[in-house]
Parts: C-alpha cells; sequence; structure tokens
C-alpha cells in the first residue's frame, strides 16, 4: 500500500512512520509547514510545525530512508483553524482547535490532496485504533493507552476517512515504550518533549493573543438575576466555569467564590454563579458527524457515554438524535447520567460504545442542572 506519512517532527510521528515502513507499505513522508512566520523557533515543548521540527522530521525520514517533502498549508491552516478559532471565541464559544485541525487539514485537506497523487492512506502519530465491524466496516477505537489516547480529538472523522487512515501506535501500551524504540532507531527525537499548548500562540498566553486578535471592550459582569457584581475589559478573556481573575466588587450573599457561568457576546456580559448551577443535565449540538457506521435507530435513546475534553473521564448518558424545536435542523441531544461540570457552547463532545468512537458535536447549548431561582 502507498502510504503518506505525516511527520510532525516528533517522536509519535516518526516511529509510526518507521512502523508503516516495517510492515511493507511504501511510504514517503511529508511535513506540514502551517505557520505563517517560517522563521519561528520552536521554545521548549510549547507548540509545534516550526522549522525546528521540520528539521527534526528531515532527519527522521533520512534515517528511515524515505522520501521527504514539506508542504505549505499555512494558507488553510489559517482560514480554516486560526480563523474560525478567532471566530468562535468572538461568538462566545470555547473552540478546540486540534480537532479543527485534525478534521480539516489531516484528514481534509492532507487526505484530499494524498489520494489526488495516488496514495492509498495517510499514516500519523496519533494514539488511537481501527477495527471492523461484523461487516467489515471500519470503526475508531481508543488505544490500549488509555492514558495516551488520542480518539477525541479524532472524533471528526468519517467512514469515508477511516477507510485512508493507518494510527500505526494505537497497540502501544505505552508512551516510554515508543520513545525506547526510537531511540533503537537512532532518531535524534526520541527524547524530544511533547507539545502542548495551542501551536500558533507558542508563548502559551491565549488571553493576550486573544485580546489582539478579537478586540476588548469594557462590559459588565452580572449574576444570574441579572444584577451588575463586577465589569471587564473583554468577555473573551473569559471561559466556563473559571474562578480566578473575576475582580468581582459585589460578594455574593452566601460569600462563597463564584464562577462564569456563560459568556454573552451580543451583549458584552459575562454571567457569574454559585459552582453548583455550573453542572450540566442536557447539552446538545447540530454540527455533528459519526466516526464510521451511525447508530440504527439513532433518533431512539441510546446508551453511550460522553467525553466534553481530550483529557476528562468519558461518562455514561443516554444520547438520541433529535428536532431542535426552533430551527428544525437535526441534532444530537445527550443526556449524562451525572451533571457535567462546566461545559462551554464550542466544545466538542465525542460519543462512546465501549471503546470506540461513535461519532462527535459541537456543542450548541447547553440546559443546567440548578435552574435560575433554585437553591443551589
Amino acid at each position: 500500500m502507498k502510504v503518506l506519512a505525516a511527520m510532525s517532527g516528533g517522536v509519535d510521528s516518526a516511529v509510526a512512520a518507521a512502523r508503516a515502513v516495517d510492515a511493507g507499505h511504501d511510504v514517503v513522508g511529508v511535513h506540514l509547514a502551517l505557520s505563517r512566520m517560517p522563521g519561528t523557533l520552536r521554545t521548549g515543548s510549547r507548540g509545534c510545525c516550526t522549522i525546528e521540527d521540520s528539521m527534526d522530521a528531515q532527519r527522521a525520514a533520512n534515517m528511515i530512508g524515505i522520501p521527504y517533502y514539506v508542504w505549505d498549508f499555512s494558507e488553510r491552516f489559517k482560514e480554516d483553524v486560526v480563523d474560525d478559532f478567532i471566530a468562535e471565541y468572538a461568538a462566545g464559544r470555547t473552540p478546540n482547535p486540534c480537532l479543527r485541525c485534525n478534521e480539516k487539514i489531516k484528514f481534509a485537506a492532507l487526505l484530499e490532496k494524498a489520494l489526488d497523487l495516488g496514495f492509498d492512506a495517510v499514516c500519523t502519530g496519533h494514539y488511537a485504533s481501527i477495527d471492523y465491524d461484523a461487516d467489515g466496516n471500519r470503526e475508531l477505537h481508543r488505544a490500549s493507552a488509555w492514558a495516551k489516547d488520542q480518539s477525541y480529538v479524532l472524533g471528526v472523522l468519517t467512514a469515508e476517512q477511516l477507510e485512508h487512515s493507518l494510527f500505526p501506535l494505537g497497540d502501544t501500551p505505552s508512551k516510554d515504550l515508543v520513545r525506547e524504540e526510537a531511540a533503537q532507531r537512532g532518531f535524534t527525537v526520541a527524547s524530544k518533549p511533547d507539545s502542548h499548548d495551542i501551536c500558533f500562540i507558542p508563548d502559551g498566553d491565549t488571553r493576550g493573543w486573544l485580546a489582539e486578535h478579537v478586540g476588548s471592550a469594557t462590559g459588565e459582569i452580572r449574576d444570574r438575576e441579572g444584577n451588575i457584581v463586577g465589569s471587564h475589559e473583554g468577555a473573551h478573556a473569559y471561559t466556563v466555569g473559571q474562578r480566578r481573575g473575576l475582580n468581582l466588587g459585589v460578594p455574593a450573599p452566601d460569600g462563597r467564590p463564584r464562577f462564569v457561568l456563560e459568556v454573552k457576546p451580543r451583549s458584552n456580559e459575562v454571567i457569574v454563579g454559585p459552582k453548583e448551577a455550573l453542572a450540566i443535565a442536557e447539552i446538545a449540538g447540530t454540527r455533528y458527524s459519526w466516526a464510521g457506521q451511525p447508530p440504527q435507530h439513532s433518533e431512539e435513546e441510546f446508551a453511550c457515554h460522553v467525553q466534553i475534553r481530550a483529557h476528562a473521564d468519558p461518562v455514561p448518558a443516554t444520547a438520541s438524535l433529535t428536532q431542535n424545536d426552533e430551527t428544525g435542523e437535526p441534532e444530537v441531544v445527550v443526556r449524562p447520567h451525572t451533571p457535567l461540570d462546566g461545559v462551554a457552547p464550542g466544545q466538542s463532545a465525542v460519543l462512546y460504545v465501549g471503546t470506540r468512537v461513535l461519532g462527535q458535536f459541537t456543542i450548541d447549548r447547553t440546559v443546567s442542572a440548578v435552574p435560575v431561582g433554585a437553591s443551589a
């Protein structure tokens, strides 16, 4: 099989490419240039996709003995990931740029180009597994190492994309074993730290970056009853569940801390309240997709687990595909058996049945388990 190996410059993608070669595939390595500032150098373990990463990927490809190319996807990345990130925050939502990058770049733009060039599949260093149902349809599953499992950020993959995806690290019990293998192969990236934070905000100052790109405007902080309890200099700087940095001028009647419950960009307001009000009894979204075959009779409630963050624990729930009362659009509605904590619109909810990724949706609305006026 002719395989295009996406090589980020990290240890995972290097080992994944090497394993694809060991499996007998005809492999070509490619590094995606996503930064619009190609002179940027990597700092510590922050960010990725820099010149240093490109050079690390090339050294690994040379050692494996495969052709290596750099493809400029910076314009597509800006439009589909960076601009989307800005727009979502401007609308008061909290997006997941890594999940969007997988959806729009690595398994859309890259895979489309790979197929056009005659490749059969794209190989990445994600920790996830592909299995088959009784009819031979591909299914996306959690990696064997749950601590490193990355199936959450791959929940956007469709059945067609899964047909052309390879995840050679899915059965590896731990990241330490991958590093040991990299060292045995002589890869210089064997001890390279993992990247973290948002790759296009390498200094980690998300608030400052958003202030520059979204702008700041003074607004009011209100409690759930509508009373003004403080002010802010930019609603985008606040996220649901936030406690620190609120600088409220009016203490809560019971003296307890208050948390951000909602961000309203149109009125430029931030709503705060007690921690108990962060408990969410229902989430729903119209932007959904199924990772492989959709569930049978999805219009009826079915049992599943829902995960709302990359490193969150999955929660037992029931889900169904129904119709939004206001728009008439189909939407996925999930009711967790125990309330979810601090859910923000814009987050991605990934549904699991056992280890299988069933699908995902972007959360458009939430229903609090503690109605306004109820005793918290």
